[in-house]
């Protein structure tokens, strides 16, 4: 959604999107939040949000018509094929309304779906 100069930090990124989508991608990055384990850190990857515990966890964006959450292991995708139905997916994306953010539920089970394959390469 930025054009020009990439957000030194995920707070910046975040106050330079426009709502409603600032609000859902706040949502969004406190899910996450809550389900990370100690020591995950939040870093600004290919211009967005992403969080890092051994390696690439999960990024998010705005786009102009959309939301997208990034879980960086392609597997994930499939592993939630049904849940998931009703949203565009294509390898590594889910794109969801500006408006309205992914179930919490889902956002938490990709999330530790996400540590597991992590923990899993370490």
């Amino acid at each position: 959604m930025r054009k020009g100069k990439t957000a030194k930090s995920v707070d910046k990124y975040l106050a330079g999107i426009p709502e409603p989508a600032r609000g859902t991608l706040k949502h969004i990055r406190a899910v996450i939040r809550s389900v990370v384990p100690k020591g995950t850190t939040e870093v600004i990857s290919y211009g967005m949000p992403m969080f890092k515990f051994n390696g690439m966890l999960v990024g998010y964006a705005a786009f102009k018509n959309h939301c997208s959450l990034f879980p960086t292991g392609s597997r994930v995708l499939d592993q939630f094929e049904k849940e998931l139905k009703g949203f565009r997916t294509s390898k590594g994306t889910i794109q969801f309304p500006s408006d309205k953010p992914l179930a919490d539920a889902l956002v938490k089970k990709i999330v530790r779906a996400r540590v597991k394959e992590n923990r899993e390469w370490d």
